[in-house]
């Protein structure tokens, strides 16, 4: 028995519950007499909706495969080897489950070794070696075709991608090392770095032959066929592969140290994965793939027995598991149809709405304001915003007439809303205009239709208090900007009944977006958290903290934006409401903040100009503040901050405001855009002792979001 496969043996049996991928080898005759060929096919045996991935098993599988097709090479059998995936998936890389019930750095080294040797095989065999992207390839899917002679990728794949950073890990099959080697390091690190910190971005089958990855594109249609006619003509010598010479001079520095700026603005020091595998593109510029692996391999050991990891992979979970299966919605089949949605006000909010329901459930949607200005306003923005799909190429003409035909605006509320399913305000946020707004409403629509309310911070129940049903009516509540936040926050009020909430989670479902179901509470999850961490900040500035200490202080979480640019976006105003919302709740805990209350009575729109191209603090907003005389270092700024978000978080779990720790952390997550590495933020808190010393015990179980025991 090989090393490898005494290394993979002992992988195996450390994840008794992987999901197999078998190596498939067939042999065919090439087009135009070139010779027999072998093709290598990776399967789980499952539909496309599992994914093939590498766990220990799959990888000595494939080994044993390539022990079969290097004999057959060496006795001269075959002139060629292809690697192939099952239908619509190449493969997407490492089993994640697996990675998770790793205890021991030896353990980690040995996965990292193991794809390794497996991987490399394929470059060192006595005859060509081709990948067959097909399908879905990421991760080591994508690094096992980095490792053959010659690639060809399909038209029709919509993801590609080296997404390892984005979860704490690194590329670390051959990733770092080939790919910069293959289409330049500026290239590399756009895929490595930017693409996996840009919210795990993925490249098309058009982007993928562009890069230089692939030698060649086919027509998803057939594919296969195309490329073995191609790699018959390769292997005849018909066709000549010309690749760029690679620049290994200062463009090469240069692109690792737009990574490194790249990831300073992301993550600020943060997370060490992007810098670590950085560190190995820098490495690599020598062209030494053997001390390039075993940096790999080292460098994932790292980063595996890391919390950052832990929590990237609880994220992750969180998003693709819980995410889709929301902890306490009530059984589907309670949910009613919509086939048509009311949208009252025509406003930026209220056009967004209008936009996705039309693009998403593809029904009539119809707004209505108190003026016709405010309706032909709302309408033709969306029809704008259809255009701007259009012009992207992202829709079709036809499509876009239908959903312009489907947007339309109406005065008359009985006209618009009578036959409506669903009716969802999006008006001002004051209780008496929303509480007549629903008795208006309740007035003409049907009697099963449901009362949606955007509201993100005003207690449902109350607003439904003065209607004849209050059941039908639920919270609502989206994040801006609508289309690119997942976050919809779904609340119950008192009185909210089974259907009712079962139609809102259905209708969410098909909006695509991630619900959570939230008791009706003060600004329900994100708000809530955002305004307590919000709220230390600007304590500690009215108290006498310079601004930049108190901005600063924070920088270390490596959130997506400091915290008064985050205000600036969702602007003052807004930022001062739902503080006193929450002031007037929790007095003891929140407070209305003179300083902010004075930034906006002067109709700022934030604490910063940007006339440098980088916030400055406002001369006029420095002329406002009014601060005493206690000053913090950042450290003390930054512990304030943590135990009051991980206090208030102790107290919404106790409330019941939602089911567990983890549906917090998804709505940070996909609502606030708080990064994997810190699993939201439970995992983050219980790691820096933060949890104990606030309310005596960790938010998570050992092992959950941390190496296990």
């Amino acid at each position: 028995m090989s090393n490898t496969a005494e290394l993979l043996k002992g992988a195996a049996e450390l994840f008794p519950g992987e999901v197999v991928t078998q190596a498939h080898v067939r042999h065919l005759e090439l087009p135009l007499g070139a010779g027999s060929f072998a093709l290598i096919t990776l399967d789980n045996g499952l539909d496309h909706t599992k994914p093939t991935t590498f766990g220990p098993q799959s990888l000595a599988n494939l080994d044993a495969a390539i022990d079969q097709v290097e004999a057959e090479a060496k006795a001269g059998k075959i002139v060629g080897v292809g690697v192939t995936g099952k239908p619509f998936i190449f493969a997407v890389g490492a089993d994640l489950k697996g990675v998770e019930l790793l205890r021991t750095r030896e353990d980690a080294l040995a996965i990292g070794k193991g794809g390794h040797d497996v991987f490399k095989r394929l470059s060192s065999l006595a005859v060509p070696t081709f990948a067959y992207y097909n399908g879905a390839a990421m991760g080591g899917g994508v690094e096992v075709g980095l490792h053959c002679s010659y690639r060809t990728v399909s038209q029709a794949i919509p993801a590609f991608s080296l997404p390892e950073v984005f979860l704490g890990l690194l590329p670390g099959w051959g990733g770092c090392v080939l790919l910069p080697n293959l289409i330049g390091a500026d290239r590399a690190v756009s895929v490595i770095i930017e693409n996996s910190l840009n919210q795990n971005r993925q490249l098309k089958g058009k982007q993928v032959f562009e890069l230089g990855i692939a030698d060649a594109i086919f027509e998803g249609a057939d594919f296969l066929e195309q490329s073995l006619v191609w790699t018959a003509a390769v292997l005849k010598g018909e066709i000549q592969v010309s690749r760029p010479e690679v620049d290994r001079g200062e463009a090469w520095d240069a692109a690792v140290e737009r990574g490194r700026a790249f990831a300073d603005s992301k993550v600020h020091g943060a997370a060490p994965a992007a810098y670590r595998a950085l560190e190995i593109i820098s490495a690599a510029k020598n062209g030494d793939l053997r001390q390039g692996f075993e940096a790999e391999s080292e460098a994932l050991a790292d980063l595996i027995m890391g919390e950052e990891l832990r929590s990237g992979i609880y994220a992750f979970n969180l998003v693709q598991k819980r995410g889709k299966r929301p902890a306490g919605a009530p059984d589907k089949s309670l949910a009613r149809p919509v086939n048509k949605v009311g949208v009252v006000g025509a406003g930026l909010m209220a056009s967004q709405l209008a936009l996705l329901f039309a693009r998403r459930l593809e029904v009539p949607v119809v707004l209505t304001d108190i003026d016709q200005e405010r309706v032909d306003k709302g309408v033709a923005y969306v029809h704008g915003e259809i255009d701007k799909l259009l012009g992207k190429g992202r829709i079709n003409q036809d499509k876009a007439n239908r959903l312009k035909a489907a947007v339309t605006g109406s005065l008359d509320k009985a006209a618009a809303f009578g036959d409506a399913d669903f009716v969802i305000e999006a008006v001002f946020e004051e209780m008496g205009v929303k509480q007549q707004v629903f008795a208006e409403v309740e007035a003409v629509v049907p009697e099963h239709a449901i009362l949606a309310t955007n509201t993100s911070s005003l207690s449902v129940t109350e607003m439904a208090s003065k209607l004849k049903h209050p059941e039908r009516v639920v919270g609502f509540h989206f994040f801006n900007p609508v289309a690119v936040l997942p976050l919809l926050e779904i609340v119950r009020g008192e009185r909210t009944d089974d259907a009712a909430l079962a139609t809102a989670f259905g209708v969410a479902k098909k909006l695509k977006k991630t619900a959570v179901l939230v008791k009706d509470a003060p600004a329900f999850v994100v708000n809530r958290i955002l305004v307590r961490f919000m709220g230390e900040i600007q304590n500690v500035i009215d108290e006498g903290t310079p601004v930049a200490v108190a901005e600063k202080a924070v920088e270390p979480l490596g959130l997506p934006m400091s915290p008064l640019v985050l205000l600036e976006l969702v602007g003052p105003a807004i930022g001062l409401h739902v503080s006193e919302t929450l002031a007037g709740a929790f007095p003891d805990r929140f407070k209305v903040s003179p300083n902010l209350a004075a930034v906006v009575k002067a109709g700022k729109r934030g604490f910063y100009v940007y006339d440098s191209g980088k916030p400055e603090l406002d001369p006029e907003v420095a002329a406002l503040l009014k601060q005493g005389d206690t000053v913090l270092t950042e450290e003390q700024v930054r512990a304030r901050v943590l135990e009051g978000v991980a206090q208030e978080i102790g107290l919404m779990l106790e409330e019941g405001v939602v089911a567990e720790a983890q549906d917090i952390d998804l709505c940070l997550i996909t609502g606030a855009g708080w990064p994997f590495h810190l699993g939201g933020v439970t995992p983050y808190l219980d790691r820096e002792g933060v949890s104990e010393r606030v309310n005596g015990k960790r938010f998570l179980e050992p092992g959950i979001a941390s190496v296990p025991a």
